[in-house]
């Protein structure tokens, strides 16, 4: 059996909090990626994945537990190795305008991290981001703007574009299309689609849109104030949800049909997210949960393999009959 570009076991990440106990931002999360894989990451904001999908480039060291890349321990290398290494685990961040400096020009912005690699001449590394900012849709024309005179769909390709350049095996995709319009959005997520293909790319890619990321890949991982609830292929996670957090999240989708029409009504999560500085007890989801018992509140239920490839973390996922996305 190959081993997995990307590994996750029992990986632990918090942040100290004054007079209280750290905050656990990701809490025991375990999973694997396989190579071209686009494995998905959905949850609410404050569910941790942001923090996970830093960890899993190197930006944030986990507390406890390990990241392993193609088997190897990242965070055993030091200094120039460490360096090199990190060129193939990229992300791309959320906000393509906070992303870049607003000093630098567009072409100076691919260019950097060639630039911080130390790698050919100036002239080759110039060349190579331009043609890297042709592949992604961006003319010559562009190569001396500043941020400000792009729109936000040409900031993000500006933002893959300089990804690319180092020629990374896997990429984090933060929310990349979030802050776009929907036909922008569209467009970026066709790009990546096509530079998988053309590059080899295997993708993480993190979203608050079930519909986006069951459209983009071929495993989900739903997760819940730091834990991963729900994991499986995307279309079962999508048809037929093990969760009743998946469930929620499938019924707040759009839904273009005029609410006589519908065949279903929407669930409706009463409540915020938790403070993951002071998670409930038990299943961190029973307190917006309306199947909740009080088994919920004492044991934490084990998150296993309910049907071949599809996991959960329920204590009645044996007995709930949970229902797709609206009709």
């Amino acid at each position: 059996m190959s081993v997995p570009l990307l590994q996750a076991e029992d990986v632990l990440v918090q942040f100290p909090a004054p007079g209280q106990a750290p905050i656990r931002a990701v809490d025991r999360v375990s999973f694997s990626v396989a190579a071209n894989e686009t494995f998905g990451v959905i949850g609410e904001s404050g569910s941790g994945k942001s923090t996970l999908g830093r960890a899993l480039v190197c930006l944030n060291r986990p507390d406890a537990g390990r990241i392993l890349h193609d088997g190897a321990d990242p965070f055993a290398l030091t200094g120039r190795a460490f360096r090199a290494h990190r060129r193939n685990y990229q992300i791309i961040f959320q906000d393509p305008n906070a992303a870049l400096n607003p000093r630098m020009t567009i072409l100076d912005s691919v260019c950097e991290p060639l630039e911080i690699l130390g790698e050919a001449t100036a002239a080759a590394r110039r060349d190579r981001a331009r043609a890297m900012m042709d592949r992604v849709g961006l003319s010559g024309s562009y190569a001396g703007r500043y941020p400000h005179e792009l729109s936000g769909g040409q900031k993000q390709r500006v933002n893959i574009a300089r990804a690319l350049t180092v020629r990374p095996k896997l990429m984090v995709c933060d929310e990349v299309v979030a802050a776009l319009d929907v036909s922008i959005q569209a467009e970026v997520l066709n790009l990546l689609a096509e530079l998988q293909g053309e590059f080899g790319l295997t993708f993480v890619f993190i979203t608050h849109d079930l519909g986006v990321v069951s459209h983009v890949s071929d495993r989900i991982a739903v997760m819940y104030l730091g834990k991963i609830v729900e994991l499986g292929p995307a279309a079962r996670v999508r048809h037929a949800p093990l969760h009743p957090y998946t469930e929620a999240l499938l019924s707040a989708e759009p839904s273009a049909l005029p609410a006589a029409m519908r065949t279903r009504e929407r669930i409706v999560l009463h409540g915020e997210i938790p403070s993951p500085a002071d998670p409930p007890s038990g299943c961190r989801f029973r307190t917006r949960c309306r199947f909740a018992e009080p088994r919920c509140a004492v044991d934490a239920p084990a998150f296993r393999e309910v049907q071949p490839g599809h996991f959960a973390a329920c204590h009645f996922v044996d007995q709930l009959t949970l229902q797709g996305p609206a009709s």
